[in-house]
């Protein structure tokens, strides 16, 4: 099977049977290319069924030469595992050469995280005279109140938006539903955005009736909206620190956990498959550690 055919089988692979979404599809789709650019720069003249273990190794130490961060080289190899456990499934192949591969050892970093007071700075940043501050303000409001995905929040639905109830229902990962409680702040700021700004649209694109944020046009917002936005009240914030939608989500998670919340609650509310995915969270910082142990050790100072 040339390279052509088995990449677009396993694109379509991808779609149809894992149903990622088209950002991980391209990403796996980038892997088995990296693989590709590898075979012809080398002129090894066979197609990705004949490739051994052995040519896979060679792989491994061309993306190393490359300079690649442990993690990206993490990613290919993963991508390439994949393509192969494709080719084993369609009975392209019988046994699979990429088994044996070992990905580099990647050191464990914890997420940047903001305290409760940045959060509300950068919350009171945003100038609620300016146009859309109240569809900005509902949406970071939402993000720290519920700790999603900023493709999550780009996507969430009205239909999917429980005030009464205090839930949200969240399209995650994978097409995977869940349900996640919405705090009383978010709630009314997302009210006040759709009785006022959401509600003066004059006009809604065809297919976004039900998309909950949308732009003065009535579009669907972007991703690279959602961050831009972020960078520029952190700024007006005062805040030194790179801040992204994904650092909302792991302050929430933070948040949770450092107040004693309980980490299968959390790894539900966050649509982790793994719970040792949510354990990254239950860091805490030195000076929180210091002052639990000197509160409640019986023999630390003042205990005696």
């Amino acid at each position: 099977m040339d390279w052509n055919s088995s990449i677009k089988g396993f694109k379509a692979y991808l779609l149809l049977e894992k149903s990622l979404s088209s950002h991980s599809i391209e990403a796996y789709v980038r892997d088995v290319g990296k693989l590709l650019e590898f075979v012809l720069i080398q002129k090894i003249d066979l197609t990705p069924d004949h490739l051994t273990g052995e040519h896979l190794t060679s792989f491994i130490y061309y993306i190393n030469d490359l300079g690649l961060e442990p993690k990206s080289q993490a990613r290919i190899i993963s991508g390439i595992r994949a393509f192969y456990k494709f080719l084993v499934m369609e009975d392209i192949i019988d046994k699979d050469p990429s088994e044996l591969l070992e990905s580099p050892k990647l050191q464990r970093t914890l997420p940047d995280v903001l305290s409760y007071d940045e959060i509300d700075k950068i919350l009171s940043s945003i100038d609620m005279s300016e146009p859309h501050s109240q569809r900005n303000r509902a949406m970071l409001e939402t993000l720290y109140a519920c700790g999603l995905r900023v493709t999550e929040l780009v996507t969430l639905k009205c239909s999917n938006y429980f005030p009464e109830q205090g839930f949200i229902k969240v399209l995650g990962k994978n097409n995977k539903e869940r349900l996640v409680p919405i705090g009383d702040s978010a709630i009314k700021h997302i009210n006040l955005y759709l009785a006022t700004e959401r509600l003066n649209l004059t006009v809604i694109a065809k297919g976004e009736e039900d998309t909950l944020f949308l732009n003065r046009r009535g579009k669907g917002l972007t991703r690279v909206m959602i961050f831009t936005l972020i960078k520029n009240f952190t700024a007006l914030a005062g805040i030194n620190k790179t801040v992204s939608p994904h650092t909302f989500r792991h302050s929430f998670a933070t948040h949770l956990v450092e107040g004693g919340a309980d980490l299968r609650a959390v790894q539900e509310m966050l649509g982790h498959e793994s719970i040792l995915t949510t354990e990254i969270y239950t860091h805490v910082d030195r000076n929180y550690l210091r002052e639990t142990m000197m509160k409640f050790h019986p023999m630390s100072k003042g205990k005696l």
